[in-house]
């Protein structure tokens, strides 16, 4: 390894760029979904009703639920407040995905159920183009109050932040939504914040045998519902995955063949003095194998160090779980004899003769 350390050095980096390119992609997009879901359960209610036949959580379903339902579900044993709640998905320009969730509320009864507090400014009107968004994402954003903020092809004018991040980053009077959508006195959700003492599953149960039409999630379950409801991304994470497998495994390839036919010489001295083919195969596996765990530390170490730049300067967080970093090591691995093998099997069964007389 040490005989032609730049060669080295470029192998483990390029091996290293591919673990990155898994692991980055992975946490970030794991990292992203957790986070969202957990914002969207801290809103201080344990149930949320929707619309029968609701699909994701992503804003793209229609407000179809009446806002008197709200007062309804508060009629029911063990719950202790109902809050209606309108969230649609808008066309940005400043979001890594070119849209943004966002959230229609009667600011007074929603901060009521998620203990928002107003830390910079005041809080929205019922109406009107204002809107309000967490602490986090306005230093990220660089936002201060009276900033315009463009949402539905004109400009909202931010009139307060809030703590702690709930729900959607941004929130606009819930009637605004509702005169902006079409849907006066329509809402997407409503959120029910049980009593003490009472049983999440006991409140649903009562909830759902009162409103059968309605769809009934416990907020709970919000995280795994967000990792189960993209299943297109995990197709996309599988072949990613694959894909910067077999880069590594070319990577090798290509470094250890160009390793043997540089040390044809080499390997007929060794063969002359009776080194088995095994043990020459054996060698050039391990080579390559320490290469690849070279690359392997290159891309934990750039992602930890990507992971810690992207938590200072943006909301975006990369989650890197164990079962990720278990398989990358089995990639790793796999890339590496599967790199190897031919060059090793090249070297093992060249003619000592033959490779003394080289050149």
């Amino acid at each position: 390894m040490l005989h032609r350390p730049a060669r080295t050095v470029v192998s483990i980096v390029g091996i290293g760029i591919g673990i990155l390119l898994i692991i980055f992609t992975v946490g970030l997009a794991n990292g992203s979904l957790r986070e969202r879901a957990k914002r969207e359960a801290n809103v201080g209610a344990q149930i949320m009703v929707r619309a029968s036949g609701s699909l994701g959580l992503s804003g793209s379903e229609s407000s179809r639920l009446p806002e008197t339902l709200a007062a309804g579900i508060e009629q029911v044993e063990g719950v202790a407040v109902a809050v209606a709640l309108a969230q649609n998905t808008v066309t940005v320009e400043d979001s890594n995905t070119g849209s943004r969730l966002i959230d229609g509320i009667d600011f007074d009864k929603y901060a009521a159920i998620a203990g928002l507090q107003i830390v910079k400014g005041r809080a929205p009107a019922l109406t009107g183009d204002e809107a309000i968004c967490d602490a986090a994402w306005a230093a990220q954003k660089g936002l201060q109050i009276g900033s315009p903020m463009p949402l539905y092809d004109r400009n909202f004018t931010l009139v307060g932040i809030y703590e702690p991040a709930a729900g959607a980053r941004i929130k606009i009077p819930l009637q605004s939504m509702q005169k902006q959508l079409g849907t006066e006195g329509k809402v997407t959700a409503v959120l029910v914040k049980i009593k003490d003492g009472q049983s999440p599953d006991a409140v649903a149960e009562a909830i759902q045998a009162k409103f059968p039409d309605n769809q009934i999630l416990l907020t709970s379950q919000l995280e795994e519902l967000y990792m189960q409801g993209f299943p297109a991304l995990n197709v996309f994470l599988d072949v990613v995955i694959g894909v910067a497998g077999v880069i590594a495994a070319l990577i090798i390839l290509l470094t250890m063949y160009t390793t043997v036919t540089e040390r044809t010489r080499q390997i007929g001295v060794l063969k002359s003095l009776g080194m088995s083919n095994f043990n020459i195969a054996w060698t050039i596996v391990q080579e390559s194998l320490l290469i690849s765990i070279g690359g392997i530390a290159f891309g934990l170490v750039a992602t930890y160090l990507l992971s810690l730049a992207l938590e200072r300067w943006s909301t975006l967080i990369v989650q890197i779980e164990p079962r990720v970093i278990v398989g990358i090591l089995i990639v790793g691995i796999v890339a590496g004899i599967v790199g190897a093998l031919y060059p090793g099997l090249k070297a093992a069964r060249l003619d000592a003769v033959e490779a003394l007389n080289f050149d």
